[in-house]
């Protein structure tokens, strides 16, 4: 493994959670804006290769597939790192009591409701832009065509 660690293949191919990858090789995994590298430093565990690239794990490109995933919902950054905080405090491995771990499971039960209203939400203005679209190249088809140009 270089000192800039590996690269991934290509967009949907993971490498093992001990390889680490630069934030530009994270964009390459899909759809992820240049600002990714201002939000993943917050919310990552970083560290750096020997160049001083910052580095990121498996598990770190797997927060950042929720991120992706909520951003179209309207989800806002704080709602999104309480969804993190709350998934993380259930996955370690720390005993928790039954009112914390009940609290959690709430919370992400809230976030799953949300998401549903949401995506509801988007399917109905995808249908109305559609409609808007079809009606559009309806009326393009329609019009008469014009007196020859001279």
């Amino acid at each position: 493994m270089s000192a800039e660690g590996p690269r991934p293949a290509g967009a949907g191919q993971w490498l093992p959670a001990s390889s680490p990858l630069r934030v530009s090789w994270i964009r390459e995994l899909g759809s992820f804006s240049p600002t990714i590298s201002t939000v993943l430093p917050r919310w990552a565990y970083l560290v750096h290769s020997q160049g001083g690239f910052r580095l990121y794990t498996e598990a770190d490109v797997s927060r950042l597939m929720v991120i992706r995933r909520m951003k179209p919902l309207g989800f806002t950054l704080d709602e999104m790192r309480a969804l993190l905080e709350a998934t993380d405090r259930l996955d370690a491995d720390d005993e928790l009591p039954p009112g914390e771990r009940e609290a959690l499971l709430d919370r992400i039960r809230g976030f799953e409701q949300a998401a549903q209203h949401r995506v509801e939400d988007l399917r109905t203005q995808l249908s109305r832009a559609e409609e808007f679209a079809a009606t559009l190249a309806a009326r393009l088809r329609t019009v008469p065509a014009g007196p020859p140009e001279a």
